[in-house]
């Protein structure tokens, strides 16, 4: 295969910037697209949401006859089957592009590979791989859900430098600054569900809404999800007056309560129970997972956040740090289990460390480790 050159770096990067720029087209992975042709670039699209044109199909458009010869740089293999738009590959293939480059092979099985080929036979020459690991880090989640069948699982955690996320009493508005807070905001932005628990939605009486930069809701609306394992959720909490869907998991039989929650607009499953008493974490994974959940954010207390770690379910933690101490009788970020030694300690590997106004956001993930995985619960 003819190597990438400088140019064909360039244009991948643009085209891998036009995908990051835009919004999060759930539950459709983030795809940008260059058309180039005799050095120049004659067209760029990417996709905004589901159910309208793919990044080929805009990039497509704006060049209009200037597409036939050119090269395409699309950041994900284009699609070879009918969804909610045609296939790309027939609409590459008819406007009569002479070259594809792609970053990575799209990870769900009904494209994996057969958009290539299908380029390939109507004509097209075919190369991909080229910026592979950024193209991949677009969409963690569309990764993660083809090919495990699950979604991404980000827990967020605000905190002080002695890792307390509330007062014994458990006031904890507000620890970490404005700035900080506003960063959270792009994080739900981007997620397709907010997981808490219910001890959270007790105390708190949380929105778990996305705001924008004025205070106001935006049109789209991540799924909330609630861990009930009793079913205490108040018919009258806030977040089932909020614009979106709540979905409230829990292993308790209350038909009465459920209908009254349901009323409210609530959805109402059962999961199984987790050996130790809550919720299988697991089986929730799984059941979001069918619902076309690319990314999970978890905003909740130290019991939800250390179940998800002590089982090894967490694929990212993002944790903002304020400059404050809040002493020992302060609530601790993680609930996990007392250690007999340092060597059963859970290692983390940070991959980010930023300045966010006053407080620090340390991006980290759990590190590989030899041991076996516990099994996961909350109430």
């Amino acid at each position: 295969m003819q190597p990438f050159t400088a140019t064909d770096h360039a244009h991948m990067a643009r085209a891998l910037a036009l995908a990051a720029d835009g919004a999060m087209p759930h539950p459709n992975p983030r795809v940008g697209c260059v058309l180039v042709r005799d050095g120049a670039v004659v067209g760029e699209g990417r996709h905004a949401r589901a159910g309208e044109a793919h990044a080929e199909v805009e990039a497509l458009a704006a060049a209009g006859t200037k597409a036939r010869g050119a090269t395409a740089y699309v950041t994900l293999e284009p699609c070879n089957h009918h969804g909610r738009t045609p296939p790309c590959t027939e609409a590459l293939i008819a406007a009569g592009v002479a070259e594809v480059i792609g970053a990575m092979v799209d990870p769900n099985p009904k494209v994996a590979g057969q958009g290539y080929a299908a380029l390939e036979r109507g004509g097209i020459a075919v190369r991909h791989g080229l910026m592979n690991a950024p193209a991949a880090a677009l969409n963690p989640g569309f990764v993660k859900r083809m090919t495990h069948g699950r979604p991404f699982v980000r827990v967020k955690l605000g905190m002080s430098l002695d890792a307390r996320i509330a007062l014994a009493s458990g006031e904890s508005r507000w620890i970490t600054g404005t700035d900080a807070r506003a960063d959270v905001q792009r994080l739900r932005a981007r997620s397709d569900a907010i997981v808490t628990g219910i001890d959270t939605v007790l105390a708190d009486d949380p929105n778990l809404t996305v705001r924008d930069a004025e205070g106001g809701t935006p049109a789209r609306q991540p799924l909330r999800v609630v861990l009930d394992s009793t079913l205490q959720l108040p018919a009258d909490a806030r977040l089932l007056s909020q614009p979106g869907r709540t979905l409230v998991f829990t292993a308790a039989r209350d038909p009465h309560h459920a209908n009254e929650l349901s009323e409210a607009h609530a959805e109402v499953r059962t999961l199984p129970s987790a050996i130790g008493g809550g919720l299988d974490l697991g089986a929730l994974l799984d059941e979001l997972g069918r619902r076309e959940v690319n990314e999970v954010l978890v905003e909740a207390g130290p019991t939800l956040a250390g179940a998800f770690v002590a089982a090894r379910l967490c694929d990212e933690l993002v944790l903002y740090v304020a400059p404050t101490l809040l002493g020992d009788t302060a609530r601790p970020a993680f609930a996990l289990p007392e250690l007999a030694s340092l060597d059963e300690r859970t290692m983390l590997e940070v991959l980010d460390l930023r300045a966010v106004g006053s407080d620090w956001r340390v991006t980290a993930r759990l590190a590989p480790t030899p041991t076996g995985v516990a099994s996961g619960r909350a109430r």
